[in-house]
């Protein structure tokens, strides 16, 4: 990913997969991470275990600005400090509860998150709309292969037999999460031929990777 000698971006999850008030699982180099949407609409990444008795806040909920773990409710505000503990509701908690956050920057429909202290933003990709996220149990030179296309700059690999489709890839723990991105003038048409596509650059990928195992 986009990146320089201080940190890096990685592209976790499509801004229309994280309605506001909502939590969901991601990862990044850095570890697993709960990424959760305030009610306002503010994106937020933190650490993926509550401090209290480890239980995972992706399993979590959101109400008003806060994540709370299913647990035993302690809330967590977006800069990781401990707001709430429901079983002594007239403590206010010590500042040395708190999660671990990561900074996060939300643009063309695409969430990032930072590992370390990048010194320069994601890259703007506002020429593409994305439309769907996939799993590949496959690396980024099998899915480069398949798709008979190199990274860029952008960190996107050009799909050969598509021109106006991008895949903008995320490494994972043994497997790659894919962001499927079309250019913006295209129609549903087109959007539904590029997720066919990449269902099929998938199923290539995950062979190759295989094969070469």
């Amino acid at each position: 990913m986009p990146s320089d000698t201080a940190g890096s971006w990685m592209p976790v999850a499509l801004s229309a997969d994280l309605p506001p008030a909502t939590v969901i699982p991601a990862w990044t180099s850095a570890g697993s991470i709960a990424l959760w949407r305030s009610q306002s609409g503010r994106v937020s990444a933190s650490s993926d275990r509550c401090p209290h008795r480890g239980m995972r806040l992706s399993h979590g909920f959101v109400r008003g600005e806060a994540l709370s773990c299913i647990y035993h409710g302690w809330s967590y505000s977006p800069a990781g400090g401990c707001v709430r503990i429901p079983a002594h509701p007239d403590l206010v908690p010590p500042e040395t509860i708190r999660v671990a956050v990561q900074r996060v920057e939300e643009s063309d429909g695409i969430v990032w998150v930072s590992v370390g202290e990048p010194a320069i933003l994601p890259p703007r990709l506002d020429r593409f709309a994305p439309i769907r996220s996939l799993t590949l149990d496959a690396g980024i030179a099998a899915i480069e292969a398949a798709a008979e296309g190199k990274l860029d700059a952008d960190g996107l690999i050009h799909v050969a037999e598509c021109p106006w489709v991008r895949l903008l890839p995320a490494a994972q723990i043994a497997c790659t999460l894919i962001h499927v991105l079309v250019e913006q003038d295209r129609n549903v048409a087109d959007r539904i031929t590029a997720s066919r596509i990449a269902e099929a650059l998938r199923r290539r990928a995950e062979k190759r990777q295989k094969d070469a195992a």
